[in-house]
Formats: structure tokens, sequence, C-alpha cells
């Protein structure tokens, strides 16, 4: 992720700075790439082709499910970094309503609740003509970073 791609609104971009770049061979595969972040919104894109595909020629569905949860936490982190807090993922429900091969997927995360200890947000990812290729919900639990992973 190109944090200098980023226009940051109503965030402190320097709260991100301890993020990698890469953060995993398998987000750099996806190439999300956000292009606004706020407490409440994120948006983004991504430019898929043949290495994203599934069986029969179309985007993976769990690529789409990726999508949907990296900018809502993207946006879950925007809203809880600042008071020393992370986010993880509790649930995803991504549903696929359109078929797509490559190009350019724009993504728009918007959330829908802001608590102390939960979050819900939800995305559209649509494609050049507007039209809607999936969506999704993610519930977001608020955590303390130094408790993860261990």
């Amino acid at each position: 992720m190109d944090l200098s791609a980023i226009t940051f609104t109503d965030v402190d971009p320097g709260l991100f700075a301890d993020m990698p770049d890469h953060a995993s061979a398998f987000m750099d595969l996806v190439g999300y790439q956000p292009t606004l972040v706020s407490p409440t919104r994120v948006e983004g894109h991504v430019d898929v082709d043949d290495r994203l595909h599934q069986a029969y020629g179309i985007v993976h569905g769990g690529v789409h499910a990726t999508i949907v949860e990296t900018a809502c936490s993207i946006g879950g982190a925007a809203a809880t970094r600042a008071g020393g807090h992370g986010v993880v993922g509790v649930s995803n429900r991504t549903d696929f309503l359109r078929a797509h091969r490559s190009g350019r997927l724009d993504v728009v995360a918007t959330a829908v609740h802001v608590g102390r200890r939960l979050h819900l947000w939800r995305t559209a990812i649509t494609r050049a003509d507007g039209k809607l290729v999936a969506e999704g919900q993610v519930r977001l639990a608020v955590v303390d970073p130094e408790t993860l992973g261990g």
C-alpha cells in the first residue's frame, strides 16, 4: 500500500507510518490501493487481471471478500488508532452480484456504526460503468494491538 497515494481526512497520516509498504505477498497480489482514508469513509481501487481469476475466468470471490475486509479495516484503524487501539474483523459477509474479468474496480467503504467496542462497515465494489460488482459488510472488534498474535 502506497501511503503517499492516500489523501487522509480527519486523521493524522502519522498514525499509519508504522504500517509496512507490503503487508504480504497475498496483499501485493490483490493490489488494493486506498486513495482516501477517514474515520468514516475509505475509497480506493484495484486493477484486476487473470492472476486473480477462479476457474471460470472471472475474479475469485475471495478477492472481493479480501478487498471488502481490507477497506473496512483501514477505516476502522483510522477511527481507533489515535486512541491507541486497533481493529480486527470478526465477521465478513460479501455478496457477489456481477462477474468481472479485468480492469479497474472502485471501492467505497462507509461506517454504519463506530462504537467503543464494535464497528460495522459496508463496502461497495463497482466497475467503470458504475454497476455494482460486489458488496459486503464487516463487523470489527476494537482491540488493544499489544494483545494480538500471542
